[in-house]
């Protein structure tokens, strides 16, 4: 974003995301500012085309508009979605590699639901934090947690107002455990509880998550 930013505007442009993600995760929604001193002048309903014509072809900008000087999307974000996509077909789907973990094998649905409400709720989450994390404040508010299955494909969907190191991927990992049976679905609330991460399942592959929604407040 910002080479093509510096194409568009020239060299100079500032862009800020609202979060960093592990490489091999992706994003289905995200967003960013772009501050310029540039001279030229370029309509917020044009610049998404416009950006687009620099942009590689797995990035698209679909939406722009003015906000006030010193607006930071970090801090106006007030939390975001993610979704998990699992196959658990024997077979693997060769157009969704690198975009879906391939799981291969039966998981029970409904113990992995039954699970996911012990994650709802306001918690100390240290128990699915990666270590290697500089993170002190480890609370964090989940308000969805939702286990879904359409045929083959699971997709899981966690919101929260933020998020720690590999949360997602190692609550996924834990609930793909009780799916299979070597877990109890009571086992989660327990998991929670300990604040420790050894009492956790394996942490999922990168491939299947995605950053599904960024709630901002009013930016105007």
């Amino acid at each position: 974003m910002c080479r093509a930013a510096d194409m568009l505007f020239g060299a100079g442009s500032l862009v800020s995301g609202c979060s960093r993600t592990d490489s091999g995760v992706h994003a289905l929604d995200y967003a960013a500012t772009l501050q310029t001193d540039s001279a030229t002048v370029i309509p917020p309903e044009k610049l998404p085309s416009a950006l687009n014509t620099f942009l590689p072809d797995d990035i698209s900008v679909h939406s722009a508009c003015v906000v006030d000087d010193g607006y930071s999307v970090r801090r106006h974000t007030l939390g975001k979605e993610y979704m998990y996509v699992i196959n658990t077909a024997k077979y693997p789907d060769p157009f969704c590699v690198g975009r879906i973990w391939h799981y291969g094998h039966g998981l029970d649905t409904d113990k992995m639901k039954s699970a996911a409400g012990a994650i709802i709720g306001r918690h100390d989450f240290s128990a699915v934090m990666a270590s290697g994390s500089d993170v002190t404040d480890t609370v964090r508010t989940v308000d969805r947690c939702d286990v879904i299955r359409q045929d083959d494909v699971i997709r899981i969907y966690v919101s929260a107002d933020g998020f720690l190191y590999n949360m997602v991927r190692i609550i996924v990992g834990t609930l793909t455990e009780i799916g299979s049976g070597r877990r109890c679905p009571d086992e989660m609330a327990a998991i929670i509880d300990s604040r420790d991460r050894s009492s956790a399942g394996i942490t999922a592959p990168a491939d299947g998550l995605y950053l599904h929604k960024v709630f901002l407040d009013n930016i105007k």
